[in-house]
C-alpha cells in the first residue's frame, strides 16, 4: 500500500476523532445498563464501544507513521478486537449455572440507541475503509460489527420479552459477538502482515526464496 495522500489523511483524522468520541460517550450509557440487568451481551457490546474508541484514537495518533509502524498498529488492534471477545467469553461462562434473564426492554432500547451511533460511525468510515491500510479496516469492521450485534442484541430482547424468559438467547448472543469479534481480528491482522511484508520488500528485506 502508497502513502495515504495528506487530504485523504486530514479527513481521515477528522472522522475517526469523531467515532472515537461517539464511541467514548455511549459506552458509559450501555455499561450503566448492562451493569443494572445483568445482561452479558450488552456488557460485551459496552466493552466493544471502549475498544471502539482505542482503535479510532490509534489511527488518530498512528496515520502519519511509516508503512512499517502502521503494520505494527495494526497488529495491535487485531489483539484489541479480542477485548470484548474475552469479557463476553468470561461473563458467559458465570451466567451457566444461574442463566437469569435480563430486563428485556432495558436491552431492547439501549440497543437501539447503539444502533444509531453505530450506523452513523460506520457511514462516516465507509469512504475511508480503503484508506489506511489495517487501521482503517479495523475500524470500519468494529463500525460493521457493532451493527450487527445491536440488531442481534434487539432481537434476544424481543425473544426474552416474548418466547423465552430466562437468559440463555442473551448468553448465546454473548458467544456469537465472540466469535465475530475474533474473525474480525483475524482478517485486520492478515492486512496488517501484508503490509508488513510490503514495508520490508520496500527495504529490500525480503527474502526470495
Amino acid at each position: 500500500m502508497t502513502d495515504i495522500d495528506p487530504r485523504q489523511a486530514a479527513a481521515l483524522k477528522r472522522t475517526v476523532l469523531i467515532v472515537a468520541l461517539l464511541n467514548f460517550g455511549y459506552f458509559f450509557i450501555e455499561a450503566a445498563v448492562a451493569w443494572v440487568i445483568g445482561s452479558v451481551s450488552l456488557f460485551a457490546d459496552s466493552v466493544d464501544f471502549l475498544e471502539d474508541t482505542a482503535v479510532n484514537l490509534l489511527i488518530f495518533v498512528a496515520l502519519g507513521w511509516p508503512l512499517a509502524h502502521r503494520a505494527k498498529a495494526g497488529k495491535v488492534m487485531a489483539l484489541i478486537i479480542l477485548v470484548p471477545a474475552a469479557a463476553a467469553l468470561w461473563q458467559a461462562i458465570a451466567k451457566f449455572s444461574h442463566p437469569d434473564a435480563p430486563d428485556p426492554l432495558s436491552l431492547i432500547l439501549t440497543a437501539g440507541g447503539a444502533v444509531v451511533v453505530n450506523t452513523i460511525c460506520s457511514l462516516l468510515l465507509l469512504r475511508h475503509r480503503d484508506h489506511g491500510g489495517s487501521m482503517t479496516k479495523a475500524a470500519w469492521l468494529a463500525a460493521r460489527n457493532d451493527v450487527i450485534i445491536n440488531i442481534g442484541i434487539i432481537i434476544v430482547g424481543i425473544i426474552t420479552l416474548t418466547v423465552v424468559k430466562n437468559g440463555w438467547p442473551d448468553i448465546i448472543l454473548g458467544l456469537f459477538i465472540v466469535a465475530l469479534n475474533v474473525r474480525a481480528a483475524k482478517e485486520v491482522w492478515e492486512v496488517a502482515e501484508e503490509e508488513n511484508l510490503a514495508a520490508k520488500a520496500i527495504a529490500g528485506e525480503v527474502d526470495d526464496d
